[in-house]
């Protein structure tokens, strides 16, 4: 089994709704995301999927999230804008991406700081 990662950053603000605490007033983060995959095989060139590829999906994803307000965001809009559920609505939607693909998704690991990360997987 052969696992990748592609790693990207964004900018956004984000408040958390019913947090007591300073998280709840607007702030912002210089997020990171790392996205997985595995693949069982190579393909016919002994890649699992190109690197340029997996990180252009990637960068899809994440362009409407960039100098955003995540709140005003669906599904932020209903639900809070936590690490924990940004990290899974990008393992969802790259996971849509990927269907015709030769590998498939992993995990999402989304940083808000340099110590701070929340990851998703299904499983």
């Amino acid at each position: 089994m052969f696992e990748l990662m592609v790693e990207t950053t964004f900018s956004a603000a984000h408040q958390l709704r019913g947090y007591k605490g300073k998280c709840e007033q607007m702030h912002g983060h210089n997020w990171k995301v790392q996205v997985h995959v595995l693949a069982e095989r190579l393909n016919d060139i002994d890649i699992a999927i190109d690197f340029h590829d997996l990180k252009k999906l990637q960068n899809e994803i994440l362009e409407p999230l960039d100098h955003s307000f995540l709140n005003d965001i669906f599904p932020f809009t209903e639900k809070n804008p936590s690490s924990e559920n940004v990290a899974k609505w990008i393992y969802d939607s790259m996971n849509k991406k990927l269907q015709n693909e030769h590998v498939q998704m992993s995990a999402v690991t989304v940083w808000e700081s340099d110590s701070a990360s929340a990851t998703y997987y299904e499983g």
